[in-house]
């Protein structure tokens, strides 16, 4: 569930401002180092009451594609097993990237929900813009363009610092087939509190598109540390029957201290 709300995150969104998508391609990454490992609960609210749904993790490894320094990042997702009987969800996404420009290699993902199964690989070609599918089929891209999991990475870098409320940042990603130009809105920093204590967090509001769970708008809210990790810590958002939430579980390799957590519980 967590990596379909990231893949609705970025894949439905709709407008892009050439400037800004170039300037999240040519930031350098401060925000993370290969060994981070962060993973998080999903709940699911239909009457008042959060029930545990289901997990998901994302890690960052050091690789090398063709000889070159690069980061395989990979995102996994399951269903809480107490509910498979409902509905069984095990997907694995995989990204390998530049690990200077975080723009993609290779992307891959295994869909298992329900009945339904679907597996896909994509080949980036950053300098002809074009990509390749696992079935022999060809796409053209656009410059600086990412995946659904390294256009997350890539946002992590961003320099919210010089961002006003309400402004838009633009990037451009490749899914199902399709360029999406997209972009989220900054709406500014608030102190939150989790299970972990009160942070002192970045406020984002992604646009989705109506969809058969989620409701079109900016309804979606993703808070991320305010600090030199920029880390998810949470998610919410109303589908058509309910709420979900998302909330970090744990954490371990960051690249700098967590700075953002300013009171334990």
């Amino acid at each position: 569930m967590l990596l379909y709300l990231f893949q609705l995150w970025v894949a439905t969104l709709l407008a892009v401002l050439p400037r800004q998508a170039k300037e999240i391609c040519s930031q350098s990454n401060t925000s993370f180092n290969g060994g981070e490992k962060i993973t998080y609960t999903i709940y699911y609210n239909v009457i008042g009451l959060y029930v545990n749904a289901g997990s998901a993790q994302f890690t960052v490894t050091p690789t090398k594609w063709e000889g070159e320094s690069a980061y395989a990042f990979t995102a996994t997702g399951n269903s809480n097993h107490r509910y498979d009987w409902i509905f069984k969800v095990r997907d694995k996404y995989e990204s390998i990237v530049d690990a200077k420009t975080l723009l993609p290699y290779y992307f891959s993902r295994s869909i298992n929900e329900g009945s339904f199964h679907q597996n896909q690989s994509l080949a980036f070609n950053q300098k002809s813009n074009e990509v390749s599918t696992n079935k022999g089929e060809q796409f053209k891209s656009a410059d600086c363009t990412f995946d659904v999991i390294s256009a997350i990475y890539a946002a992590r870098n961003l320099d919210f610092k010089n961002l006003q409320v309400n402004e838009k940042v633009y990037l451009n990603f490749f899914l199902d087939n399709e360029l999406f130009p997209s972009y989220f809105k900054y709406l500014g920093r608030e102190v939150i509190r989790t299970k972990f204590g009160k942070f002192k967090a970045i406020k984002i509001a992604p646009l989705l598109v109506k969809g058969t769970m989620f409701e079109g708008g900016e309804h979606m809210t993703i808070w991320v540390t305010d600090d030199e990790n920029h880390i998810p810590i949470r998610i919410e958002t109303p589908i058509i029957v309910g709420t979900i939430k998302v909330d970090m579980k744990s954490y371990e390799g960051l690249r700098h201290p967590l700075n953002a957590l300013i009171e334990l519980d």
